[in-house]
């Protein structure tokens, strides 16, 4: 794996693995300055740290990580990571508890990609589907 990050990370990586959730998020990521910027000017994330390699950032009360492709490098997958193809097809980020309007506006501003525009829906949400850089969909919504 190469790591580009210069010095120690802001906590080591053990503990940091054991203080995970039972379920959390990973996203390989192309550009992480791009991403964090998205995840903390559209999402509102709160970004705990960032570095060359990594991010670790909060979305409402969930733990999201992001990792560079390089830090995949010896990875199965990872020619399939630099081939330039959308990330996530077939999956859908599902986040509830944000307002999908003003969620929408901050898309607008930061220039984000809307799939969806934001509405009433039949399964009881008021939400908007968003892509984040790496064409991750987000569904964002509250109910209706």
């Amino acid at each position: 794996m190469t790591k580009k990050r210069q010095g120690e990370p802001w906590i080591p990586g053990h503990e940091y693995g054991r203080a995970m959730p039972q379920f959390s998020l990973n996203l390989l990521v192309r550009d992480i300055d791009r991403s964090v910027a998205f995840y903390r000017d559209v999402l509102e994330a709160t970004v705990h740290y960032t570095d060359p390699d990594f991010a670790a950032i909060r979305v409402l009360d969930q733990e999201l990580m992001l990792h560079v492709d390089h830090t995949y490098e010896g990875h199965p997958m990872h020619e399939q990571l630099v081939s330039g193809d959308p990330r996530g097809l077939g999956a859908e980020i599902r986040l509830f508890g944000m307002d999908p309007d003003a969620l929408e506006a901050r898309a607008l501003t930061a220039g984000a990609e809307i799939i969806v525009a934001a509405g009433d829906r039949g399964h009881g949400w008021r939400d908007l589907t968003i892509a984040d850089p790496d064409g991750y969909l987000w569904a964002v919504g509250l109910p209706n």
